[in-house]
């Protein structure tokens, strides 16, 4: 099988993981796959870097000269299919597709990562109706999806994955915890993304003020870059909690940041899914998520970690409180978090599920 996969984001995030994990897995399977991304893009930088023939292209000028790129990519007919892997690449797929006379017949794939309705112009339903398949990455994202319009037919739900890590040593976490000025004995609570408001990281810093009477010697880790991080960090002097929120900004090897932590915490408010959290529980570190969009699908309350309501300062800390004090609870919940991931959410299993959904499309054309 012979994949066209489009990603024209030029930042590092968490779709952009999952199409690096998909290109790596398709070609260990022997098929061959190539990307056409953005100039620039970090994506097609670590694509290439892994020996994925990436094709660069301008994505100004309403997508139209990525368009005439896959379409002449297209057309060359050594392609079997292609695969948006995000709302700019759709637009421009689309057009190499369907912005001619006679549309070309390849199998159009659409991954749909975000719980935002589908646009409501006449250009936004076309696209998704041309789609052989709408793959989403969660049962929320399908069904928000489809109530916003997109064809339920033409839906499916494929989950992401993360690659199941070794575990680190005792070097390890002691190297982590030394790059970020923890100590040994210090519990540490973190979040890796972006700091936007509907990521939540205000209601950590909040709730770390509850968690401190508990247990004081407690410090947080937020891993990410964002607009506001100017406002958290003034939060955090207002609350005198200056020496004990540690800001990483955006780390690329953010395996460093797992290794130092003891609970990992997602506030996230609009969550189709998370690689941040995938990657925690296959690490085995204990996890609390709020209990929106898609987190409920992933963590097993109770289980395979805890889940809170939402932004309630007590309910987040009692829960933080609840890991920290009981270090059984912390290890049951931490070995049942990673065969979660390894169940559900495997890189592997999400990879095979990609092959199936592009196996039905070619299927269905012949």
């Amino acid at each position: 099988m012979k994949v066209l996969l489009v990603d024209l984001e030029t930042e590092w995030r968490g779709g952009q993981n999952q199409a690096l994990l998909l290109l790596k897995g398709l070609r260990a399977q022997g098929h061959e796959a190539e990307l056409v991304a953005a100039v620039g893009s970090a994506l097609g930088e670590r694509a290439a870097a892994c020996g994925v023939r990436v094709r660069s292209v301008s994505r100004d000028l309403f997508r139209i000269p990525a368009a005439r790129k896959m379409g002449a990519l297209l057309r060359s007919g050594r392609f079997d299919v292609v695969h948006a892997n995000e709302a700019h690449a759709v637009t421009a797929v689309w057009l190499a597709l369907w912005g001619r006379r006679k549309p070309l017949g390849i199998p159009f794939v659409i991954s749909r990562r975000v719980g935002y309705p589908i646009g409501k112009s006449p250009l936004a339903r076309a696209r998704y109706q041309a789609a052989a398949r709408i793959v989403a990455n969660s049962k929320w994202v399908a069904e928000q999806a489809a109530a916003s319009g997109a064809p339920r037919d033409k839906l499916v739900v494929v989950y992401e994955g993360a690659e199941i890590p070794a575990q680190f040593t005792p070097q390890q976490r002691q190297a982590a915890r030394s790059r970020w000025r923890i100590s040994q004995a210090t519990p540490l609570l973190g979040c890796v993304g972006v700091l936007l408001p509907d990521k939540g990281q205000e209601w950590l810093i909040r709730a770390l003020v509850e968690i401190k009477k508990e247990s004081p010697a407690t410090k947080l880790l937020l891993a990410g870059d964002g607009p506001c991080r100017g406002k958290l960090e003034s939060l955090a002097g207002e609350l005198g909690l200056n020496a004990d929120v540690v800001f990483g900004g955006f780390v690329k090897d953010v395996e460093s940041i797992y290794a130092a932590l003891d609970v990992f915490l997602l506030p996230s408010f609009f969550e189709a899914l998370n690689n941040s959290l995938l990657a925690a529980m296959a690490y085995e570190i204990p996890s609390i998520a709020f209990n929106k969009g898609a987190l409920g699908e992933i963590i097993e309350d109770g289980k395979s970690g805890l889940l809170v309501s939402g932004p309630d300062v007590a309910e987040i800390s009692a829960a933080a409180i609840q890991i920290l004090r009981d270090k059984e609870l912390a290890i049951n919940l931490g070995r049942a978090g990673r065969a979660r991931v390894e169940e559900m959410f495997s890189s592997d299993r999400m990879v095979n599920g990609m092959i199936g959904v592009y196996e039905e499309c070619l299927a269905k054309k012949g």
